[in-house]
């Protein structure tokens, strides 16, 4: 079976041999050209979105222009029925923009509001005025002004409202973005809007910024024009921008008002949804003589058009098919040559495990007839003999389950430490200690050191500190360099060591046996106070033992 395989393998054409070019070739192309399809469907769409973009922007900055050309007019309405008379009253200024409030555009502002210009020594008698007029409270502020001796306070602002009752004496020529603007009315004779400010209204509302428009009243009563105060109106550039603004846009466009510049320091106002990854865009917009910024943020379409989804949907389909269809043209070759790669890797793997498991073998049997020698040349009759034998074979067996349990993998010392010692713990007799920290050792290791305490734990349930209840045993371990463990049995309290019978107790099987498999030197000490035995256990890397190891 496995020479047919291997002989339909070889007579395959081309294609066979390289059974997933044709069909990822095939796929490529028809995934590029349906790929070419949506990017053309979606540029034609960006495009259309750029388009809905401008007009919506062109929108907004129409109703701007519209609510701030009706205000001009106002402006131009209130300067010229102040300029006619020689003072306008409280009444007849509300009067006039009762009218007014009539046009929505009216309400895009705060309100109108007359400011007369005030020259030094005017001040008292002004206020005194203004307090026999109704204004118990009129006062001029704040003190000092702008220097010059010119103050333009609040004199008269429609509707008269608490919240606008608050500007009331405010002197507006006193702040420079104010003053910058009304010089610029007086000299262009034109409605004139300021800089970024906050109303006086807006002190206790944070950053809510806003801007004023001023139209200058000259006196014409007299042979030369006199400049005797402006008539303006305060804007909230938020209540601006919502005006201008449809409840669709704001639903699905972020947009924003600058004064001059799209800065983060020139911002006016913010309205509406800021869409997740939109791009600005940024129209220039004048209101009343002075350029301001419109910032919109389109939406950028998290998803692709239902045009474009239906063309991928029915190009990847056909890119499918093409698939499939080479794919069962290949198939056979796939599975031939698969096969075949498989009956390659059991072979392989047979091979591996029979050469592991031979040395495994041999290893072990090489271990038991060690110690059926020796067991055989210290025993004196049958029973003690076997006793022995059994005894060992025994902690070879204890041994052999832990490496089994670990898949022939590394074994813990301690895991060894305490399968051996397992019958002492607890016991009657005798103290058991061990300590150290985790360290793994390799299979044939194991079984080594796992004789050796055997032999030791034995000996000393025999003659040392294991046989008496004041006794104990102390097995300690610890990492001497990064390839070497040292494990260290100290016996204390148990009966004094007689020198003469040092031979005894399995020490041949220590001596030569686990010293010639851990390829170390064995200190086995009988000092009169205990059995002192140090072993020197070699740290292997898994690589060098695993049966597995050249393919996981």
């Amino acid at each position: 079976m496995e020479n047919k395989v291997a002989a339909r393998v070889a007579a395959n054409r081309w294609y066979a041999r390289f059974p997933r070019a044709l069909p990822t070739g095939a796929f490529l192309l028809a995934a590029a050209l349906t790929a070419l399809c949506v990017f053309a469907i979606e540029r034609v769409e960006a495009q259309g979105a750029q388009e809905k973009v401008a007009q919506v922007a062109k929108s907004v900055t129409a109703a701007i222009d519209r609510r701030a050309s009706s205000n001009s007019a106002y402006l131009l309405a209130g300067a010229a029925l102040i300029a006619e008379r020689e003072s306008i009253s409280s009444e007849q200024f509300r009067r006039f923009t009762e009218q007014l409030s009539r046009d929505p555009n009216f309400h895009s502002a705060e309100g109108m509001g007359w400011a007369k210009l005030l020259v030094r020594g005017e001040e008292a008698a002004f206020t005194a005025a203004m307090r026999a007029q109704g204004y118990a409270d009129y006062r001029i502020f704040p003190a000092g002004g702008a220097g010059n001796g010119v103050r333009v306070p609040v004199t008269i602002l429609e509707p008269e409202t608490p919240r606008n009752r608050v500007t009331m004496g405010y002197d507006l020529y006193s702040e420079p973005v104010r003053r910058a603007a009304m010089d610029l009315a007086a000299r262009s004779n034109t409605p004139t809007a300021s800089g970024k400010i906050v109303l006086i209204q807006d002190q206790d509302m944070g950053n809510r910024a806003g801007f004023l428009m001023f139209m200058p009243v000259f006196d014409q009563h007299g042979s030369n024009s006199k400049l005797v105060g402006f008539v303006y109106s305060g804007f909230t550039a938020q209540t601006v921008l919502n005006a201008a603004l449809t409840n669709d846009q704001r639903a699905n466009y972020g947009t924003r008002l600058f004064d001059g510049e799209p800065r983060a320091d020139r911002l006016l106002a913010e309205v509406g949804v800021r869409p997740a990854g939109g791009v600005w865009r940024y129209d220039k917009v004048t209101i009343a003589g002075r350029v301001m910024t419109l910032g919109l943020e389109a939406p950028k379409p998290a998803r692709l058009s239902s045009l474009s989804v239906l063309t991928l949907l029915f190009g990847l389909l056909a890119a499918a098919m093409i698939l499939i269809v080479i794919r069962l043209i290949t198939r056979q070759a796939i599975e031939d040559r698969n096969a075949l790669a498989w009956f390659e890797q059991q072979a392989s793997i047979r091979n591996s495990l029979m050469r592991e498991l031979n040395h495994r073998v041999k290893n072990t049997l090489a271990n038991v007839l060690s110690i059926i020698s020796l067991t055989k040349r210290r025993a004196s009759n049958l029973d003690e003999f076997s006793e022995a034998l059994m005894g060992r074979i025994g902690a070879l067996s204890a041994t052999h389950d832990l490496l089994t349990q670990s898949e022939w993998g590394t074994t813990p010392i301690r895991s060894v430490v305490d399968a051996e010692l397992a019958p002492y713990l607890g016991g009657a007799e005798g103290t058991v200690v061990t300590r150290g920290p985790q360290i793994e050792i390799a299979p044939n290791d194991a079984l080594s050191l796992g004789l050796a305490l055997h032999e030791l734990a034995t000996n000393a349930s025999k003659f040392g500190a294991l046989s008496v209840p004041a006794g104990t045993v102390e097995v300690q371990w610890d990492l001497v360099t990064q390839g070497l463990a040292r494990v260290v049995w100290t016996e204390r309290g148990g009966p004094p060591v007689v020198a003469g019978n040092r031979r005894g107790f399995g020490t041949e099987l220590i001596e030569k046996i686990v010293a010639h498999e851990l390829g170390t030197a064995v200190d086995l000490r009988f000092d009169p106070g205990g059995v002192n035995c140090t072993l020197l256990v070699p740290v292997r890397l898994p690589v060098n033992f695993r049966i597995r190891a050249d393919r996981d």
